[in-house]
């Protein structure tokens, strides 16, 4: 399974939520996503994105975070 990275790593918030919204949205069929930050305000943001759109977020550490599209049901 290919994983699509989003390398939002320099920039800061609300860009590495933008940034990992628009990949999803450019890759439909994509399921699986790492997005890389530096900023620490990502970890709770991305927590709460994922919480309002269903989608699954795991941290990876030193930064990084996999995020797995929601099923349709």
């Amino acid at each position: 399974m290919s994983i699509v990275t989003v390398d939002a790593t320099g920039e800061r918030c609300p860009a590495p939520i933008l940034a990992i919204a628009k990949a999803l949205k450019e890759n439909p069929t994509k399921k699986l996503f790492l997005l890389l930050s530096d900023d620490p305000a990502t970890s709770p943001d991305i927590h709460a994105w994922a919480r309002m759109t269903g989608n699954n977020v795991e941290i990876c550490g030193g930064g990084k975070f996999e995020i797995t599209r929601k099923v349709p049901t």
